[in-house]
């Protein structure tokens, strides 16, 4: 944590299928609160340090998804829809009111969906990526999903490790950091494929094109560099942002993509 960040505490809420985990961080009642939705797999940790820059002037929150990081497990897939159906009963959990969401990869479709189930909720929307996804390409992707258990995934860590680390994870600067994230998306294998499964199958295009609120859509070169812009055509109210940086960014490049986002959310 950078000098004159906030402190980032974590705690517990009651969850549609039992505990919801989540960081916070920052003052209440100053700012609209921001929530923080993080890819699948994954959890609120990659936001460690975003947390704490963003928190030095609202309140922020950064729950795992149920099933993810240390949040308890549902008994079957949610989807886009029931994961953010679990977010909204957070978010009302906590008396957050009225507030804005900043959601990475899937975590983007999560926000867009909370922002159609409640429109009244959500004031303003920043996705890191869109998921656009055609009809064709989803039968592709859904066609290449294997889950792998605890014994295949511990025999290919000697691939998947480095692979991580040096294609995908670019920007880290902690190389502890990175492989904390990596093992955060080896949890719960069959599990944490729902939430692959479900950003696969949703038609985020129709939902974005539902949309009021102003969204911006940062497109970092990261694996949907290439999708992201087909969201230009369903935003009504946003538009995109092309960025330099990759995965990582949020650790290495906190200052800057917070002055983003802040100028975003503050105008």
């Amino acid at each position: 944590m950078t000098s004159g960040t906030s402190k980032v505490r974590r705690a517990y809420a009651p969850g549609p299928h039992g505990q919801i985990h989540y960081r916070r961080s920052g003052p209440d009642g100053v700012r609209s609160p921001l929530l923080l939705l993080h890819p699948c797999p994954g959890s609120g940790y990659l936001y460690d340090a975003f947390l704490a820059e963003m928190g030095r002037d609202r309140t922020v929150i950064a729950p795992d998804f149920p099933g993810f990081g240390m949040s308890d497990a549902p008994p079957g897939a949610p989807g886009i829809a029931g994961y953010a159906a679990a977010m909204l009963e957070l978010e009302t959990d906590l008396g957050l009111g009225v507030f804005d969401i900043m959601g990475y990869h899937a975590g983007g479709a999560v926000a867009v969906d909370m922002a159609r189930q409640q429109p009244k909720a959500v004031r303003k929307i920043v996705m890191i990526g869109a998921p656009m996804f055609s009809d064709e390409e989803r039968a592709a992707f859904n066609g290449r999903l294997t889950v792998h258990g605890p014994d295949e995934r511990a025999k290919g860590i000697e691939k998947s490790w480095p692979a991580f680390k040096t294609h995908f994870w670019k920007m880290e600067a902690d190389p502890v950091r990175t492989w904390n994230i990596y093992l955060d998306g080896q949890k719960n294998p069959e599990v944490s494929s729902w939430g692959l499964r479900a950003v696969l199958n949703y038609d985020l295009a129709a939902s974005l094109s539902t949309l009021t609120q102003p969204a911006l859509v940062l497109n970092p070169q990261d694996d949907l560099t290439t999708f992201t812009p087909r969201a230009a055509a369903s935003l009504k109210n946003g538009r995109i942002v092309d960025l330099e940086w990759t995965h990582g960014m949020l650790d290495v490049k906190t200052a800057e993509v917070a002055e983003i986002v802040r100028k975003f959310l503050d105008q």
